[in-house]
């Protein structure tokens, strides 16, 4: 679980970061869960995009997908969402206390 402090930090970064994650009218597909797995191995910090064409709210879809890939929703802002989970192999972000 994150602290109040560490999500600041997580969301300062996000801020200067493109999505690379995005979820269309078939919402969180075993490919969309493929793709968030690896992109969070290797950068331990994604952003995802929501599109117009998907049925459900943001939020929900957001959760849904942090709760399959195991990591944690650090914010959702519109249709834009953060994911994070640190990476097994080499850790890139250092969290704060």
């Amino acid at each position: 679980m994150l602290t109040g402090k560490q999500k600041r930090f997580l969301r300062s970064l996000g801020n200067e970061m493109e999505p690379i994650l995005f979820i269309g009218k078939e919402e969180v597909t075993e490919n969309v869960m493929k793709q968030a797995d690896d992109a969070l191995e290797a950068r331990e910090l994604i952003k995802g995009r929501v599109l117009q064409n998907c049925a459900d709210v943001p939020e929900s879809i957001a959760l849904q997908l942090a709760d399959k890939v195991k990591a944690e929703l650090v914010q959702v802002i519109g249709r834009n969402f953060l994911l994070y989970r640190t990476s097994g192999d080499k850790v890139k972000i250092i969290l704060p206390d």
